[in-house]
């Protein structure tokens, strides 16, 4: 598309100094944007620059990476509860927004994110956002769910797959017993109301891959995912899936692109950040592959009218829902992990 060719080129044009690099490499979850042949094809053709990806499975195998291996990444997606975190242990380098011209198009409450700055100097830059909920298979439930709570509604006994995640699980406990998703005060209602899902679930999943294949199989009707995740079932595998946005409250992460501190690609890693900001990438992404909300406005403004992430996950309706995940502490996250061991050993007793 010819548009789509000119806003691709005009975002790649400033030279941020790129022009010695060959290759970056990019640490993030399979599947997940960056990684779309699309996107690094035509960001190599427009600058000569390769991007390699390695991949992670969770929050902790992408810090243990980092830590382990210095110098092996130019640009590693870090959701903001974990941006502080890793900035502070020093894997992180300030990043020149003005390197990033599509950064100045981010919504503004984001571009203020409280997790992404230290001092007045830039660490992350929000790239998309989404919501945990879960989504279910309309050609098997005709009921249209809206709350959480139908996680927990006999009806689906043994229909239900949820992601083996401490934090995703306490998260959604926390929204069916009215608790305050980032520091639930009844850690007891919350064990209490994890176990009585022994019945309900039918299987527990750790990648995106993995959700899908389960869902496209039939092997469960409904399945805790991401709003992102719930897209691509939709508009890359074609199944029949509504996402949730429950009444109760959206659980809201913002996902972020960061370069870290062993870099010694700064620049050509600001252009490819400017370009997974952009609307070219963007609108492709969305429309062909199903994707998270940008963090560019302008870019989700490009989609068509009826697109899901203009038409729904931005209106006040929803917007009025989202609760922001926050940065937990060490302990936090310890005691998740303990409650969430302890539910499951019940769960097979």
């Amino acid at each position: 598309m010819f548009l789509g060719s000119v806003a691709l080129a005009a975002g790649l044009a400033t030279s941020l100094g790129a022009a010695a690099a060959t290759e970056i490499r990019v640490l993030n979850w399979r599947g997940y944007g960056t990684d779309e042949k699309f996107a690094t094809e035509a960001f190599e053709q427009q600058t000569g620059i390769k991007v390699v990806h390695d991949y992670y499975t969770s929050d902790q195998e992408m810090r243990t990476k980092m830590v382990t291996n210095p110098g092996a990444y130019d640009i590693v997606n870090i959701n903001t509860q974990f941006v502080p975190s890793i900035q502070a242990a020093g894997l992180l380098q300030k990043i020149d927004p003005s390197k990033i011209p599509n950064f100045a198009s981010i919504t503004p409450a984001l571009q203020k994110h409280p997790d992404i700055s230290v001092a007045g100097a830039l660490y992350a830059v929000p790239w998309a956002w989404g919501i945990n909920a879960y989504a279910y298979n309309t050609d098997k439930i005709k009921d249209d769910l809206t709350s959480v709570n139908a996680l927990w509604d006999p009806k689906y006994k043994g229909r239900i797959s949820m992601r083996d995640d401490s934090i995703y699980v306490i998260g959604l406990a926390a929204l069916a017993t009215g608790q305050d998703i980032n520091t639930p005060a009844d850690m007891p209602a919350i064990k209490a109301k994890l176990l009585e899902l022994k019945d309900q679930i039918r299987s527990f999943w750790g990648s995106e891959d993995e959700w899908l294949k389960g869902m496209a199989a039939g092997t469960y009707d409904m399945g805790a995912i991401w709003s992102g995740g719930a897209a691509r079932a939709v508009r890359r595998y074609k199944l029949p899936v509504k996402f949730v946005i429950p009444t109760e409250g959206a659980i809201t992460w913002v996902d972020t692109l960061t370069i870290p501190a062993t870099s010694k690609h700064a620049d050509a890693a600001a252009q490819y950040i400017n370009y997974m900001l952009s609307k070219a990438f963007y609108v492709k992404w969305d429309t062909e592959v199903g994707a998270a909300m940008s963090a560019n406005q302008a870019a989700v403004d490009a989609l068509p009218a009826d697109a899901f992430n203009r038409a729904v996950m931005g209106t006040p309706e929803v917007t009025s829902r989202l609760r922001f995940m926050k940065p937990i502490s060490d302990e936090q996250r310890a005691q998740y992990l303990e409650l969430w061991q302890e539910v499951k050993t019940e769960f097979v007793q």
